[in-house]
């Protein structure tokens, strides 16, 4: 269930050996794609700690939403990795 969360993240990291610690631009998500990332998040053994939106961010990189996105993140010149 969290495939797309360590997707994310595992990207992330990649960004971050690749460029000394600096963040990405932006994660960019379709609208399915962010409806799976909060469905990772939702996921908690405690009922009372439920998520029921998602982040603006993903580890302090912004996440924004774009209807024809296949899901990717924008590093910091610009290049687009893709998520899947």
């Amino acid at each position: 269930m969290a495939t797309l969360y360590l997707q994310m993240t595992d990207k992330l990291s990649v960004h971050w050996r690749a460029h000394n610690n600096v963040y990405p631009r932006k994660f960019v998500l379709s609208p399915a794609l962010r409806a799976e990332c909060l469905k990772c998040l939702s996921w908690v053994p405690d009922a009372r700690v439920r998520v029921t939106t998602i982040s603006e961010k993903h580890m302090g990189v912004p996440i924004e939403i774009d209807e024809p996105s296949p899901g990717v993140m924008v590093a910091l010149d610009g290049t687009e990795m893709a998520l899947q």
